[in-house]
């Protein structure tokens, strides 16, 4: 069994689906869920997580359970509306965690919110200017017409990510939740976050040199989907970030779930809160 528990809460009339885990901690962690999967992506790094922060994780709006509404998706919107899911769970300074499309939202948060966050962590996600991207993804960002992908199943989208997670077994009860999350045209109605990338990745790059905010930069060294050059261009151009290649292909927070834990973990040690006098 999971330890993830989901739930709902209405974040500016939105049906938002969160799960957190027991126990207060010094430091809070708001996690974001990657596509097209959902919060219990972070199923097998949990406990190891929840060992040094409250964890929060959430299915951004639109993806895994969530209640979907147009304007939110693109990297610039999702950051705003990030930035208030963390205000209406209560969370003061958390760190913020965002592989895969969590990354530009992430980044564009940190850069519209200075101080917001004490210290983010992105990743396997598109950022690189001009764009630097393979397979499927590269396919459905420069996509002409949507139709093709209208009429093909979403839940074949998903059976065919679950297909390229290498070295590890989903569990029964997160394979079930990835399925249940992208029936019907959901897939489709998705794919304008990721096919915002050619006009809002340049404005996001325009600001990275000016986020204050400590950045870690998790990737695969083997990621056919997003190649290491996006976490080497983000690295370049961030004044506070530490890159850290794991051994893995697209899906680290999976495929090395203790390694992708590891790096976290001592990157909140790194930037822990101050204790007071």
């Amino acid at each position: 069994m999971s330890e993830i528990k989901p739930r709902f809460k209405s974040v500016d009339g939105l049906s938002v689906r969160y799960a957190e885990s027991d126990g207060p901690r010094e430091a809070d962690a708001l996690l974001l869920s990657p596509w097209p999967e959902s919060l219990f992506a972070f199923d097998a790094a949990w406990s190891r997580l929840a060992g040094h922060a409250h964890l929060v994780a959430v299915d951004l709006p639109g993806f895994g359970h969530s209640e979907l509404r147009a304007d939110l998706l693109s990297p610039r919107a999702m950051g705003e509306f990030v930035v208030r899911i963390a205000d209406e769970l209560g969370l003061a300074r958390p760190h913020l965690v965002g592989p895969d499309i969590g990354t530009s939202a992430a980044l564009f948060a940190a850069a519209g919110h200075p101080g917001r966050f004490r210290s983010v962590t992105v990743g396997s996600g598109g950022a690189s200017v001009p764009l630097n991207l393979g397979g499927v993804l590269d396919d459905w960002v420069r996509a002409e017409d949507l139709a093709p992908y209208r009429a093909l199943g979403a839940k074949d989208v998903v059976k065919l990510a679950m297909s390229t997670i290498e070295g590890y077994e989903l569990p029964e009860v997160v394979r079930e939740d990835y399925l249940a999350a992208y029936r019907g045209q959901r897939f489709a109605d998705q794919m304008p976050y990721v096919r915002a990338y050619p006009a809002e990745l340049p404005i996001l790059g325009g600001l990275l040199a000016g986020i204050e905010t400590p950045v870690q930069i998790i990737a695969g060294r083997n990621d056919p989907v997003v190649p290491p050059a996006n976490a080497e261009y983000l690295h370049e151009r961030l004044p506070h970030s530490r890159l850290d290649f794991l051994d893995t292909g697209h899906f680290a927070w999976e495929e090395d779930a203790a390694g992708y834990a590891r790096a976290i973990t001592a990157w909140w040690q790194a930037n822990a809160p101050v204790p007071a006098a």
